[in-house]
């Protein structure tokens, strides 16, 4: 692995305790420029993840909690007039930073919600005409509890479809519970993390260099494969969209990167095409009786497309 990939994963890793995965899926989706939704219960570190990473790259952090009475431009920005020069002058909102934890995303309403829209697909900012663009890396770190349903807004297709991933914490173990109880005791773990691993430049150097993995013909019909069969089965009334072709196959090549090849495998779409491909899509009725969720599909379509055999340079 890469050494400053190494550095960090440990710092992450000195916050959040046995969610190596997950760590991981973070890493990637970072690496390809994508956002991150974290999908889970109260309590499981979705926070704590987020503001772990923003310190071990050294990137500004905002966190915006999302609630029915937040506005537009308390994402976006806003323009005021100065008193003393009588211009027109922009007041930065939440997400003009390197890392924005929008908490609880589906509690913001619809309006809110479209707002982030350009915020993710554009990483600009339109406020009264003018273009303000937002600091790289950039990327939007969502979290939603998937039980709890009262006061909150369904996600529209278009909003899933532009996270890069959907994770979960999932509860730790309990040999993880008791670290996690011997670091909390005196103090917030996040005071482990004493100086950035990396900076925001070493950032999108790596990017430039995921970019550069090889990704051989057989592999890329398989990525297509899977994605194909995802539009065909009747458990499904909606399959995955081509972003989600080009999200499998950017994932495939950061997993390549962290496993510190120079070309990828059809181990790195499998391993990355749950995480990528199941928010994107949507259960048919059938759907939802015999399988219950969309991950039960991917897992489904894995077993179902054969795998290639040749994959060399």
């Amino acid at each position: 692995m890469n050494t400053e990939i190494q550095k960090l994963t440990d710092s992450i890793g000195s916050v959040i305790v046995g969610k190596n995965e997950v760590i991981r899926c973070v890493i990637a989706g970072l690496l390809c420029g994508g956002h991150i939704l974290i999908e889970d219960v109260p309590g499981v570190g979705k926070t704590q993840l987020a503001a772990a990473l923003s310190r071990s790259v050294g990137g500004t952090f905002n966190r915006i909690q999302l609630t029915p009475d937040v506005m537009p431009s308390d994402i976006t920005g806003f323009s005021m007039v100065n008193q003393q020069t009588f211009e027109l002058e922009y007041r930065p909102g939440a997400a003009m930073c390197n890392f924005l934890l929008a908490d609880e995303i589906n509690r913001a309403s619809p309006k809110v919600q479209s707002a982030l829209l350009e915020v993710m697909e554009e990483h600009q900012i339109s406020v009264d005409g003018v273009t303000h663009q937002l600091p790289e890396p950039f990327m939007v770190l969502a979290t939603q509890n998937p039980v709890e349903t009262y006061g909150t807004y369904h996600l529209p297709e278009a909003q899933m479809d532009r996270f890069f991933m959907r994770i979960s914490m999932g509860y730790p173990t309990e040999n993880e519970e008791m670290q996690i109880l011997t670091r909390t005791e005196h103090s917030n773990p996040l005071s482990n993390i004493r100086e950035p691993a990396v900076h925001p430049e070493d950032i999108l150097r790596l990017r430039e260099q995921v970019g550069k993995i090889f990704v051989s013909e057989p592999v890329r019909k398989y990525i297509l494969a899977v994605v194909a069969e995802t539009r065909k089965l009747d458990t499904l009334a909606l399959g995955a969209s081509p972003r989600g072709s080009i999200a499998l196959y950017k994932a495939a090549k950061a997993n390549a990167f962290l496993a510190g090849r120079d070309f990828a495998l059809p181990d790195d779409v499998r391993s990355m095409a749950e995480s990528v491909l199941a928010h994107r899509l949507i259960l048919s009725p059938k759907g939802k009786s015999q399988l219950g969720d969309s991950r039960a599909v991917i897992r489904q379509v894995l077993a179902s497309v054969p795998v290639p055999m040749e994959t060399a340079r």
